[in-house]
């Protein structure tokens, strides 16, 4: 196997006739924080439980961290800390009382489990709640317990599935320092999500998925600058107006999609003085995620 931290080659999935994950290539570098981006159906929490074993490929290899899956799964989810998407608390429990368990789980020694609870509680910014019940704190901080909860045994690799998602903004922002120290450290971290401004802030390198397949990858700038350019022109419009536009558009070959209430043209660079009156603003990774995924929700 090679040294990448995650491997997949030509991994299928397929669940009655869909087929979720449709031989999926992806490799992992030790240390990086990959951010898996795409929209919902894309396959991206089918490749998550993969990862963990909780779904078994119809086709294809994986190894994690060395170890092959799923025979030697146990192996590889001792060595790494999972994040559920969906909140799966004991409420019963103190914050103290889950990440006890949870380290006992991971077989941290009976001499470092104090300590460790106690790191996982700092980094998670919860040490003045560690007694509180869970059914008693807020959603924010019940998402950074689930965080907490998938360090205490120090994991080499962290799989973040849509760690922010139906978070208000200040929350979200909350969390993406979290990540980000976690990323600053040097921890291997896969992250899926289908927030873009998470994936550009947090990720050194983003890999866009669509229909079960990785249609892109690389640095949140490069992408786009390859896809969308450097400029988008955005022109407003009546919808009869913009459909007008974009029929112009496509005789003219110009790259396009819409924008909310506007018609945005993107390598706006390549058409000065030749566009429709409009704005100009700076491309960004939602411009090029459309055009590599599509306008249409399937």
């Amino acid at each position: 196997m090679s040294g990448a931290a995650i491997s997949l080659r030509g991994v299928v999935k397929r669940f009655g006739p869909i087929t979720a994950v449709a031989g999926l290539d992806l490799e992992v570098p030790p240390g990086i924080c990959l951010g898996l981006l795409g929209p919902n159906g894309a396959g991206k929490s089918t490749t998550m439980r993969m990862l963990t074993a909780q779904a078994i490929p119809d086709e294809g290899a994986i190894s994690v961290l060395g170890w092959t899956l799923p025979g030697e799964s146990k192996q590889a989810r001792a060595e790494m800390g999972v994040v559920p998407q969906l909140d799966n608390l004991d409420v019963e429990l103190t914050c103290r009382q889950i990440l006890t368990v949870f380290a006992r789980l991971y077989r941290v020694p009976p001499d470092a489990r104090a300590g460790a609870v106690q790191r996982a509680l700092q980094i998670a910014n919860l040490t003045e709640r560690a007694e509180t019940r869970v059914d008693l704190l807020s959603g924010g901080m019940r998402r950074r317990l689930l965080i907490a909860r998938g360090l205490v045994h120090r994991p080499r690799l962290v799989l973040l599935d849509e760690p922010t998602v139906g978070l208000d903004p200040q929350v979200r922002q909350e969390l993406w320092s979290l990540i980000g120290a976690l990323r600053a450290e040097g921890t291997t971290v896969l992250m899926s999500t289908h927030y873009i401004e998470e994936a550009e802030r947090l990720a050194d390198t983003v890999a866009v998925m669509a229909r079960g397949l990785i249609v892109a990858r690389g640095r949140p700038a490069d992408l786009v600058r390859q896809h969308a350019g450097e400029q988008t022109h955005e022109v407003y419009g009546p919808p009869a107006r913009l459909e007008e536009l974009r029929a112009q558009g496509e005789r003219a070959g110009w790259a396009m999609r819409r924008s909310g209430p506007a018609l945005a043209i993107l390598h706006a660079e390549q058409h000065d003085g030749t566009l429709p009156e409009g704005v100009r603003r700076a491309a960004t990774l939602e411009d090029a995620f459309v055009v590599l995924t599509g306008e249409e929700i399937e």
